[in-house]
């Protein structure tokens, strides 16, 4: 079940917020814990996952009370919690790409299994871990009660894309927080504009994407081959954005604060602007608990830079088992370390150079992420180019036409509100009824897209 569905809007949702409304303040978690299973169970594909699930989150909850309670031996505590965590997203996100690996290099005849991914796990396990980490650097206490814990990791509105939250920064919430006809309609708008961003923008600019991979690389003229990677910028942006916003509303509703995950990156002048921008808590946690660890930038020049790779090696395995992914993050990587010591300065004091350098960068990374075949992705990367191939391998050279025609009003949409300009308009207008009319149409547009079949699942479930 995602955000995005009917069931969700129609069903789901209004049974929870029925229960959480009319349960005492006593119990409030309690129907948190209980909802977010059962919308979880609703989105695995294996029951199994579930109890898999629960198991870790009743692991490191015992973990953490022998982390607090026997300073001691904390650091095996930590280690054996760590170990447990990340085994199960090795398993079930990297056996299957390692053991392709070994046979190819090695020529050895292991088997390699078809494993599913459950859903989330790379998200939760990350809290998990924070929370571990937390406990054992005591920059926060273990909490003792089971049901708060499981709130924390299931809480559906980030359970399964984020964004990530560690402990501490819902710590007191869990236990008294605040519930007012006001969040409720603030968690409502945020929840909309999500919604719209989501099933108007990214789901409908989406189309071309895969439009272009339907028809194939080859055939595609190089004006097509641009268009095609700025749809898949907007739709990646849109989408995990949109996701986001939505579990920011929908946990405004239930009194919880969750943090920002996104702050206008493509109006950024270089990479490392961007990556402050983009998945913030994702970022956040690298830094604290990869980055940070290693040294950070305290052990001179070379550690710095060697921590750097560490950090963007990891980010790029985090996102999917292949290649292509080690790639992205080595190619952002190398790009931050180029904008560091040499044109950094230069984009941020001379921004308008830095914006044109951003428009040409973006879409080529995301390029690099988004398609998974090394092999079809040269192929693309020919394409941007009109002197890399023969001009009778295009299909037609105008073929871009057709598409502009399409999708046109969803590049336009797009490009305005990557930028501060309609989050500016809305904190003036947030009020009135004119917005309140606005969010409406909104809502009813997205329900028909969803009614008539004109949706997708989140991009970063896969992740």
């Amino acid at each position: 079940m995602v955000f995005s569905s009917l069931e969700f809007l129609f069903i789901f949702l209004p049974a929870f917020m029925l229960v959480y409304a009319v349960s005492s303040a006593k119990y409030k978690n309690l129907v948190i814990f209980a909802g977010s299973v059962i919308f979880y169970s609703l989105g695995v594909k294996k029951p199994v996952y579930i109890f898999l699930f629960l198991l870790t989150l009743l692991f490191d909850f015992i973990i953490a009370q022998f982390i607090e309670s026997f300073r001691r031996t904390s650091r095996f505590w930590l280690t054996l919690g760590v170990i447990f965590n990340f085994w199960w997203l090795i398993f079930f996100k990297y056996w299957g790409f390692g053991t392709e690996n070994i046979n190819s290099i090695f020529h050895a005849g292991l088997t390699v299994k078809d494993i599913i991914l459950p859903i989330g796990i790379s998200f939760y396990t990350f809290q998990n871990v924070s929370y571990l980490a937390d406990v054992y650097r005591k920059k926060a206490k273990a909490e003792k009660n089971l049901i708060n814990y499981g709130a924390y990791i299931s809480m559906f509105p980030q359970l399964i894309a984020g964004p990530i939250v560690t402990y501490e920064t819902v710590a007191k919430q869990l236990r008294s927080r605040t519930h007012s006809i006001k969040l409720v309609e603030d968690g409502l708008k945020t929840f909309t504009i999500g919604l719209g961003y989501k099933v108007l923008i990214a789901n409908q600019i989406g189309g071309l994407w895969r439009d272009i991979t339907a028809v194939g690389y080859n055939i595609i003229s190089p004006k097509l081959a641009w268009m095609g990677i700025f749809a898949y910028s907007f739709q990646l942006y849109f989408d995990f954005c949109g996701y986001s916003l939505m579990a920011i509303g929908l946990g405004k509703i239930m009194g919880f604060d969750l943090p920002k995950n996104f702050d206008h990156p493509y109006m950024s002048v270089t990479m490392t602007e961007f990556w402050r921008r983009w998945h913030m808590t994702l970022g956040s946690w690298f830094r604290e608990y990869v980055y940070i660890p290693l040294g950070g930038n305290r052990r001179g020049k070379r550690r710095m830079i060697f921590n750097t790779f560490c950090v963007w090696l990891f980010t790029g395995l985090w996102h999917g088992a292949s290649w292509n992914f080690v790639l992205w993050g080595l190619v952002l990587f190398g790009i931050m370390m180029l904008e560091k010591f040499y044109i950094g300065d230069f984009l941020n004091k001379y921004k308008l150079i830095g914006h044109a350098y951003m428009i040409i960068i973006i879409p080529l990374t995301w390029l690099i992420f988004a398609v998974t075949d090394m092999d079809q992705m040269k192929e693309y990367f020919s394409r941007l180019l009109p002197f890399t191939h023969k001009a009778d391998s295009v299909l037609r050279k105008d073929d871009y036409v057709k598409y502009w025609n399409i999708y046109k009003k969803y590049f336009i949409a797009g490009a305005v509100f990557s930028t501060r300009i309609p989050e500016m308009i809305y904190k003036k207008i947030k009020g009135s009824m004119f917005t309140a009319l606005l969010l409406l149409v909104v809502f009813w547009a997205s329900v028909y897209c969803m009614y008539k079949g004109m949706n997708d699942p989140f991009l970063y479930f896969r992740f």
